[in-house]
């Protein structure tokens, strides 16, 4: 498995938001040599620009020959915009990570010379405190190195899942890359239940956060499967077991509702893909 180190050249990034900084902010913690690394972005936000600044990173450079990895963080409606300037500064051996959603590698291959090495990512929002998840695929010119150098970066935010099939690209952003909206309004929900049954609100509120929370760390730290824990944690003819009886309904319970939420964005991936 590679490592930053092993990186010959520099790494540019084109785009410095909130993904972009938190990768950039996570190759410089894990041993990234400043020095080789350059940002593209016209107006950083404040605590990007700082790091920038703090670590004598490269902002705008206007020379320094084609970078061995170009990654691309800018927002997906832009990316047209955005490449048409930025493909001129890589050359053929210069490997390219997206981390933008819906644009497909046919499309990024598309502003690149014939042959290029391209990787197509879909990080998660939690990839901002270095817990996310990314789903990748890259071309068949991408060589065994340059997979590894990608998973490298891309592993500054968290875990990293190779596919095959660009298609199931689309069913990963609907479930992970989508995902933590979904927990979010679970733990939502769960608040505004628990203050409709009788709790005030702010104590619903903190109670549904640290459950989620909590739940999620236990899966993580256990490994246990969720069905297991889920079980572990049920009586028979409990509490939990009654509101179980409803969530896990056939028909219309929280399985089906999510199969088909994950259907749905699933297809409006695909769509806004083309």
């Amino acid at each position: 498995m590679a490592t930053l180190s092993d990186i010959p050249g520099r790494v540019l990034l084109v785009g410095a938001g909130k993904m972009g900084g938190a990768m950039l902010e996570g190759w410089l913690d894990l041993g990234l040599d400043p020095a080789r690394a350059a940002v593209i972005d016209p107006a950083p936000p404040a605590e990007v620009a700082a790091l920038i600044e703090a670590r004598g990173v490269a902002l705008n450079p206007l020379n320094g020959g084609p970078p061995a990895v170009m990654l691309l963080a800018v927002k997906p409606q832009v990316a047209p915009d955005v490449l048409a300037r930025v493909a001129g500064l890589a050359d053929a051996g210069t490997l390219i990570v997206s981390v933008m959603a819906g644009r497909t590698l046919g499309f990024l291959e598309s502003y690149f010379p014939a042959g290029a090495a391209v990787v197509r990512s879909i990080p998660n929002t939690p990839a901002a405190i270095g817990r996310g998840v990314t789903v990748a695929v890259a071309n068949g010119a991408v060589s065994p190195d340059q997979m590894n150098i990608a998973d490298a970066l891309l592993r500054a935010t968290g875990g990293v899942e190779w596919v095959e099939d660009e298609a199931l690209i689309d069913v990963a952003t609907a479930v992970s890359g989508s995902g933590p909206a979904y927990v979010f309004l679970l733990a939502e929900a769960l608040a505004a239940a628990g203050a409709q049954a009788g709790l005030p609100a702010d104590m619903a509120d903190r109670l549904a956060r640290a459950t989620v929370a909590g739940a999620g760390e236990l899966m993580v730290r256990t490994g246990i499967d969720p069905a297991q824990l889920r079980r572990n944690v049920t009586s028979p003819n409990g509490t939990t077991a009654a509101a179980l009886a409803v969530l896990m309904d056939e028909d219309k319970g929280f399985g089906p509702l999510l199969s088909e939420a994950v259907a749905a964005a699933a297809r409006r991936s695909r769509e806004l893909a083309g």
